[in-house]
């Protein structure tokens, strides 16, 4: 009888195979030799691995470079806040296009404004049609209610009475008739061509518009003013009157001592400030209700810019009530214009900041011309660095121009090209290898 039958047994290792071929045991295991074994393994990998990512690194786009500013970001003028020579009464603001507020007087309460209204009716008038230069834009038919309207000068109100049934008035000189003699006939006429003929649609879109202005103590009932319920504050005024000065073609309009229409009748500008010290108009109003009013606007060369102020004094029950609104107009106006001054903030050459390629790399910028900023004493105006709209280059050669220097904002602000101060160059290998965003 037969004993069980052995299984074979595995196959050896090859290193003891061929040591039972030499007669040579294999080495023994060791630490170092299993390090030098996977590192033999591994290394290629490893290597195709950072050359893979190496490659990438290399060819990845570069990050849009910057302008990053180093100057400080105000600048503040000289001198403690000067006092204005304010009413006695009512309620007035003044502010300068672009710097903010010089300063208010009185509690800004809602008040009947007049016939400073229509300078709301103009503003939405032109916004909604406006005028090429040097044209007059639409002609508007003259209907029978302007013609009737124009008659009620003998109850007291501003009109122009040249005005022909069926004939026809160009929006530029409808314009001129609301803001110069101040004609409620016209500012209604306004209304109606422009919101086919529901004069309430209109004074929703005054409403409408002063919403957006941030009127916010503001609401209009009639076009022309001539309504007590149309009220509004100084402050308000001066948000409009803000906007009117940058729409040169109703300055244009406004700064007129006097307009001739079509029939050759001349009618003189209400607002005596006209043409005097750099006024600019903008809307007179008074009534026995609202006393009088004016809501003011004026130029003034400071530096190498135009400086726009504008103003509002309300409330003025004075003998007489607008030429007492006037005086104190004038004396804000005067006040205003000659405390602003301008004073350096940066020199030619100055380092305002540097273009950041994204890698580390600061390429530093400097100001092409002496900057100056324009205030009043006290006022602290802000100084900016930008790219100006345009993409900035990956290279460029020392003096290239890459961005600009602003100082202030708005109608006040000047600004400044800045060029590189060293060549702008590409990041380096060493910089592409180890980028890590």
């Amino acid at each position: 009888m037969s004993g069980p039958r052995r299984q074979p047994l595995p196959p050896k290792p090859p290193l003891d195979m061929l040591a039972d071929l030499t007669n040579n045991p294999p080495p023994p295991p060791s630490p170092l030799r299993t390090a030098v074994r996977r590192f033999k393994i591994y290394a290629p990998v490893v290597v195709l691995l950072a050359v893979i990512l190496a490659v990438v690194q290399l060819v990845r786009p570069l990050p849009d470079p910057k302008l990053t500013m180093t100057a400080k970001k105000t600048y503040t003028f000289d001198g403690g806040a000067p006092a204005m020579p304010w009413p006695k009464e009512g309620q007035a603001y003044m502010a300068a296009a672009g710097l903010g507020t010089v300063g208010s007087f009185g509690e800004q309460k809602p008040v009947a404004i007049g016939s400073v209204a229509k300078a709301m009716t103009a503003y939405v008038i032109l916004k909604g049609h406006p005028l090429k230069k040097g044209e007059k834009g639409a002609m508007i038919d003259v209907d029978k209610a302007a013609v009737e309207d124009g008659k009620k000068e003998s109850e007291g109100e501003s009109t122009v009475n040249t005005l022909k049934e069926g004939g026809q008035i160009s929006e530029y000189d409808a314009l001129a008739a609301i803001m110069i003699p101040s004609a409620n006939n016209v500012a209604r006429l306004l209304a109606r061509w422009d919101a086919g003929g529901d004069q309430e649609a209109f004074v929703k879109k005054m409403n409408d518009a002063a919403k957006e202005l941030g009127m916010t103590n503001t609401t209009y009932t009639d076009p022309s003013g001539l309504d007590a319920t149309t009220v509004s504050t100084a402050e308000d005024q001066v948000k409009l009157g803000l906007k009117i000065v940058e729409m040169p073609e109703l300055i244009a309009i406004t700064r007129l001592p006097n307009w001739t229409d079509a029939s050759g009748k001349s009618w003189r500008n209400y607002n005596d400030l006209i043409p005097f010290n750099g006024s600019l108009g903008i809307k007179t109003g008074s009534t026995t209700k609202a006393g009088g009013n004016l809501l003011f606007a004026a130029e003034k060369k400071v530096g190498k810019t135009n400086q726009l102020v504008v103003g509002a004094v309300l409330g003025q029950h004075g003998v007489p009530i607008l030429g007492t609104a006037i005086d104190a107009s004038r004396q804000i106006m005067l006040a205003t214009q000659k405390m602003l001054v301008n004073a350096p903030v940066v020199k030619k050459g100055d380092v305002v900041g540097y273009v950041d390629n994204g890698l580390g790399g600061h390429t530093p910028v400097i100001a092409t011309a002496d900057v100056e900023a324009v205030g009043w004493p006290a006022l602290t105006v802000k100084v900016k660095l930008g790219d100006d709209g345009a993409k900035l280059p990956q290279t460029a050669r020392a003096g290239t121009e890459v961005g600009v220097l602003t100082v202030g904002e708005g109608a006040s602000q000047v600004k400044v090209p800045v060029a590189l101060k060293s060549d702008l160059v590409a990041p380096g290998v060493g910089s592409k290898l180890t980028r890590v965003g």
